[in-house]
């Protein structure tokens, strides 16, 4: 048979429960003897123990001696908030001696007063007996000391109050037993407390730490209010307080206030009313006037009690109960089920007796009652010790839902109506359900809202990307000859194709070899035409018009030249001396040189234009001249050359000089 995580869970509950309860009576055996004591609490972890009186003046010849004992492997830390004893000649008005287990003293006897840095005292033990004896004597208050073990080395005195520290966050340990010292405080839970509270007993009225076990305690100095109200919980009782500049706000956890949906009672009061129509007195009811009622039971009910189921199995922390002016209740006891079936009293955490929570306090009657420990069940069951004139209570839950995974697998909880022993009753379960909704998901539609701008935004810089990208290509692809999609295609060009001229030439300056690409522009006649050149031939044999202003395009990406000129012979024709048309006059160049052949001797033809044809002379350049006029080799006059053609046909095969 296996158990379920549930039960093994509530085993472990109660094992824990048992076991602190044994420690705690061990060592509360015997921690205590005399007739000099006063209040004392002696904790497992810590506790508070003072002289009688205190802070009046001791009685004269008592004795009171404290075992204080913490768990093995731990020190004692001893801390004394206050000592006043009379100072006396070997201490014979009074003295304290601390001694270990074996009865070696560790301090003492001493008397009159202490100062800051003997007020802590470290014990390599993790027990002492402390004694304390008075003689006769006129004056002192005696002392109050708290201890803990060494692992809180920040323990404070009962005594200390909020102005103490300076810092605005404080983390301290409070000792057990602060709640009965006299001290008073200001104020409440929430807003806060006077900043002249003695931070301890403020502690335990807040509901942070229990009188009986003492802990650690966090809280803040923040700015202080105008007026701080006077409540009373955990049976302390605060004062009204008029403005400070600061207020004390501990931190505490768990605090929410749980979803009661069913509630079962022993009685409902009928009130008659004044308007003749009775009233039901139970949660979810209404006065004649619109006001919310809560649970009265009738006045013979002499054994009374309130039932409260809750949403689900929660940790459960604090009690709140609510009395009106005319009746209410004065105290109570608790019970608790996880499953309305087996019900316990709460108790203590060092008592074995059900505790009696307090509810009314010097005309209060709103009052909260913390539970140390807290609880972990789904039904509660107030069942009210005393009250006035009837038993009246409106409550409230405090605690948190249990998580998820611990309660998963504990099966259906369930919520039919059981007689509660020794109670009986014949009224009626009453049930309210909570019209509390789940909250939306606000996470959910953050994230979606998140998400879609994060996709636009990735979007967009996808887009301006791409365009950057695409601009620094069209950039590149201007200079890039091989670059798709590009179609204008730039001339190659080397730094050889792009060495300058002169403007003039000499026939006797050597060719460039290979030719370079440089062309020439034609010659301009007077009348504004150019001459045909082989160099940039019309737009009709399949040359286009270049792209760039520097150069002549020429198809095939390599230069090419004009035909050149057959092999068989041809006349040489003089520059610029062409005739235009055979009607007009000859130029002026060709009748400069017919006067200089006819000066020389040469015969002249009337009517039939003739040139000289010297011998074939090359220059070191590579081009061909003629022999200057005279000179030996000139041909005979005899030998007479006929006409050259007209001068267009011979344009196209005429190469022509760069400059």
């Amino acid at each position: 048979m296996h158990a379920s995580p549930g039960h093994i869970w509530d085993a472990v509950e109660s094992l824990s429960f048992l076991l602190l309860i044994l420690s705690a009576e061990a060592l509360l055996v015997s921690s205590q003897e005399g007739n000099g004591c006063g209040h004392t609490v002696l904790g497992a972890q810590s506790g508070t123990l003072t002289s009688l009186n205190y802070p009046g003046t001791y009685p004269n010849h008592t004795q009171c001696d404290w075992r204080i004992q913490v768990p093995q492997g731990k020190a004692l830390h001893l801390y004394f908030g206050d000592f006043n004893l009379e100072e006396s000649e070997n201490c014979q008005a009074g003295s304290l001696t601390i001694a270990d287990h074996e009865g070696f003293v560790i301090l003492g006897p001493i008397c009159g007063h202490l100062d800051a840095a003997g007020r802590n005292v470290t014990v390599n033990s993790n027990e002492v007996t402390v004694r304390f004896v008075s003689g006769t004597h006129r004056s002192g208050r005696g002392f109050l000391m708290s201890y803990s073990t060494n692992e809180h080395p920040d323990l404070i005195s009962c005594l200390h109050k909020g102005t103490y520290f300076s810092s605005e966050r404080i983390s301290v340990f409070c000792p057990a037993g602060c709640k009965d010292v006299k001290g008073d405080i200001w104020g409440q839970f929430e807003p806060g407390y006077r900043d002249t509270s003695v931070l301890c007993k403020a502690a335990v009225h807040a509901g942070v730490l229990s009188d009986s076990q003492g802990g650690l305690v966090r809280v803040s100095q923040e700015r202080g209010i105008t007026m701080y109200e006077s409540s009373f919980a955990n049976a302390v009782l605060s004062k009204t307080g008029p403005l400070s500049d600061k207020k004390l706000v501990f931190s505490k956890a768990c605090t929410g206030q749980l979803a009661v949906t069913t509630y079962n009672m022993s009685t409902v009061w009928e009130d008659p009313g004044g308007s003749g129509q009775p009233v039901l007195w139970m949660p979810g009811a209404s006065d004649a006037t619109g006001q919310p009622l809560q649970w009265a039971a009738n006045t013979g009910d002499k054994e009374p009690w309130l039932e409260l189921e809750l949403r689900e199995r929660s940790t459960v922390t604090g009690i709140i109960t609510k009395g009106t002016s005319r009746f209410y209740v004065e105290s109570y006891s608790l019970m608790y089920s996880k499953d309305r079936k087996t019900w316990k009293f709460y108790k203590a955490a060092l008592s074995k007796d059900k505790k009696v929570f307090e509810a009314y306090s010097d005309g209060h009657v709103v009052v909260l009652n913390s539970l140390f420990p807290p609880v972990v069940a789904r039904y509660l069951l107030l069942r009210p010790l005393t009250w006035h004139l009837r038993a009246s209570a409106g409550v409230q839950v405090l605690g948190c839902p249990l998580p998820r995974g611990r309660s998963a697998n504990r099966g259906p909880l369930p919520t039919e109506q059981l007689p509660l022993e020794p109670v009986t009753t014949k009224s009626p379960v009453l049930i309210q359900t909570s019209d509390q909704s789940p909250s939306q998901p606000m996470v959910v539609a953050v994230g979606i809202v998140l998400g879609l701008l994060l996709c636009v935004g990735c979007l967009l810089a996808g887009l301006w990307w791409r365009r950057r990208k695409r601009k620094a290509q069209l950039k590149k692809c201007s200079l890039d000859k091989d670059c798709q999609g590009f179609h204008i295609k730039t001339l190659p060009s080397v730094d050889s194709e792009l060495a300058s001229y002169p403007l003039t030439r000499s026939v006797h300056d050597a060719l460039p070899n290979p030719p370079l690409n440089d062309y020439a522009e034609p010659d301009v006649l007077s009348g504004g035409s150019k001459l045909g050149s082989t160099f940039r031939p019309p737009l009709d044999e399949g040359y286009t018009t270049p792209f760039a202003l520097n150069h002549y395009d020429t198809p095939g990406r390599l230069p090419e030249y004009a035909e050149p000129l057959p092999p068989e012979p041809e006349y040489a024709t003089p520059f610029g001396e062409q005739p235009m048309d055979s009607s007009l006059a000859p130029p002026l160049a060709m009748l400069q040189n017919s006067m200089h052949l006819a000066h020389h001797g040469i015969r002249i033809v009337p009517g039939l234009a003739r040139y000289d044809s010297p011998p074939q002379k090359v220059l070191p350049n590579g081009y061909c001249c003629p022999a200057p006029v005279g000179a030996s080799g000139a041909q005979r006059d005899s030998v007479v050359y006929a006409e050259p053609q007209s001068v267009v046909p011979l344009l196209k095969h005429t190469y022509h000089e760069p400059l």
